[in-house]
């Protein structure tokens, strides 16, 4: 079995012979043009995975996880966002620390500690959270359900069918058409399970893994596997008697590609799934900024947001505006946006780390959800070109913007005691400087 390539945001995928680097890689010749066809289907999607880079090298972009081609490689891919020190370990440590935050996942052995000791690819550590959970249920007890069951039997059981034995061929008077329940596991969150746990045996590479998945198959070899992944997902019930299944729901929603990442059909690609970097940010600065707000504070995210346009062609809305993070606290509303961009490499000055057309955007919205006048912020990742709130940027002498990095190794966003949105945060955090201030756990 080959050894999984690992890379990074950006880098080059090549089928020249080169020596593999997080930021340089050599494939074969028959991943590169499955690679080729792949990126094809998300340019048809809106999307763009990979560009190419002459004719026999691919640059990628910023998606992040797993990929497995059909040929057998195994591609990982790590965020690019650390530049010393073990850049592989640092960057798998913050994108499972992501995808826990983003997806909202339960997880009983991701401490910080837990995390650094488990130095394995994205994939082999989600299939370890889903087999643990799964454990963990087996042993307090599957669910049982009772299911209708109508069949012709030689004696009679539950209740006779009358119109089905009124209608019964001559000769067979003797048979029973009956109905009646029985108490089994088939039912749609069990089948679910045993989907996900015939992907995890079939997909890990770790002993470890594979064993965990070999027993809990053994358990429940009875359980058949789902036929109908959307609709058992829509019929997994929420009700009290079902409260051990839902910690390992998003885990299961993860391997079967019902989660965030993006699915690549055939059923050859074990394990793949990828997830867009800067929608992993920005649920991420969600997240942090939920636990931060003072109580009475509004987050209104993108989804839920006002629906202001930039403009109207007669009563017809053109172009939606929808900024990341909408703010609001005791009549008081601050615009924030989140931006996985980093500073560019040799810059001379901060400001060079943004970009103009960030700033038009936050005018557009300056303009329409503050009409005109407060503040807004871009909240950047930290990196070592950009570690400190830039001055404030005017629109006018009542609008302006702040450039704010976030530090994603010390879970803080850095704001300038300027900005009024501070006193926004500052008030659930105590009397500790708000650059100091950790998420709770």
């Amino acid at each position: 079995m080959s050894k999984p390539i690992v890379i990074r945001e950006y880098a080059r995928l090549t089928t020249e012979q080169v020596e593999n680097t997080l930021d340089l890689a050599h494939v074969s010749a028959s991943a590169f043009e499955w690679l080729c066809e792949l990126s094809a289907q998300f340019s048809r999607n809106g999307a763009r995975l990979l560009q190419l880079d002459g004719k026999r090298a691919l640059k990628w972009d910023s998606y992040v996880g797993v990929l497995e081609t059909p040929c057998g490689t195994r591609i990982e891919i790590v965020p690019k966002h650390h530049e010393e020190g073990d850049c592989l370990q640092k960057g798998r440590h913050l994108l499972r620390k992501l995808i826990q935050r983003a997806l909202n996942l339960d997880s009983r052995q991701t401490s910080v500690a837990s995390i650094e000791l488990f130095d394995a690819p994205l994939s082999e550590w989600v299939m370890a959270q889903f087999l643990a959970e799964l454990d963990l249920l087996v042993k307090r007890g599957v669910r049982f359900d009772y299911q209708r069951v109508e069949e012709e039997q030689r004696f009679l059981r539950g209740q006779l069918n009358v119109v089905a034995q009124m209608r019964q061929r001559p000769g067979r008077q003797h048979y029973f058409q009956i109905r009646h329940d029985v108490f089994q596991p088939d039912r749609a969150e069990n089948r679910l399970l045993k989907s996900a746990l015939e992907q995890v045996a079939k997909s890990t590479r770790d002993a470890n893994n594979w064993r965990l998945a070999a027993e809990l198959r053994a358990m429940l070899s009875d359980l058949p596997a789902s036929r109908q992944i959307d609709l058992d997902f829509r019929a997994w019930s929420t009700d009290r008697l079902m409260a051990h299944y839902q910690a390992i729901k998003p885990w299961c929603e993860l391997i079967l590609n019902q989660q965030m990442p993006l699915a690549v059909s055939g059923e050859w690609r074990g394990m793949s799934m990828l997830f867009p970097m800067e929608k992993l940010f920005e649920r991420y600065v969600e997240g942090w900024l939920r636990n931060c707000l003072v109580p009475g504070a509004e987050l209104i995210t993108q989804g839920k947001g006002g629906g202001e346009s930039l403009c109207k062609q007669g009563s017809k809305p053109v172009f939606k505006l929808k900024p990341d993070f909408l703010v609001d606290n005791d009549g008081r509303r601050w615009v924030l946006d989140a931006k996985w961009k980093r500073a560019a490499q040799g810059a001379e000055k901060k400001k060079e780390a943004l970009r103009e057309a960030d700033f038009y955007q936050l005018f557009a919205y300056g303009h329409k959800y503050l009409d005109g006048k407060g503040e807004l912020a871009l909240i950047y990742p930290r990196t070592r070109q950009f570690d400190q709130p830039l001055p404030p940027f005017d629109y006018s002498p009542d609008l302006r913007l702040w450039a704010l990095p976030f530090d994603l190794d010390a879970d803080r966003l850095l704001i300038d005691d300027e900005m009024q949105f501070t006193d926004c945060m500052r008030a659930a955090m105590g009397t500790a400087p708000l650059d100091q201030a950790v998420i709770p756990g």
